[in-house]
C-alpha cells in the first residue's frame, strides 16, 4: 500500500473530490490542513514549488491538483 498524504484545506472543493476519490478507492491516506499547519504549508510549498491545494505526495510522486489520471497512475489503480 503506496503512503499517500494530501495537503489540503477546510474550503477547498477539488480537495474534497481528491479525498473522495481516494476513500472511493479504498486508499489510506493522510490529510494535511495546511489552513491551520503553517509549518506544513511551508513543507508542501517546498516539495511542489505551489502555493495551491490539493498537493499530494505519492510515495514521493508529488502531484498537484486533483488530477484523476496521474493519482490512480501513482497508485497503481
Amino acid at each position: 500500500m503506496p503512503k499517500v498524504k494530501v495537503y489540503s484545506t477546510s474550503t477547498c472543493s477539488y480537495c474534497a473530490m481528491t479525498k473522495e476519490f481516494l476513500k472511493k478507492n479504498n486508499i489510506q491516506f493522510e490529510n494535511i490542513d495546511v489552513g491551520i499547519d503553517r509549518k506544513a504549508s511551508q513543507e508542501m510549498v517546498d516539495l511542489s514549488d505551489q502555493m495551491g491545494v490539493p498537493v499530494l505526495n505519492i510515495d514521493g510522486q508529488i502531484i498537484v491538483g486533483f488530477d484523476k489520471d496521474a493519482i490512480s497512475k501513482a497508485l497503481g489503480i
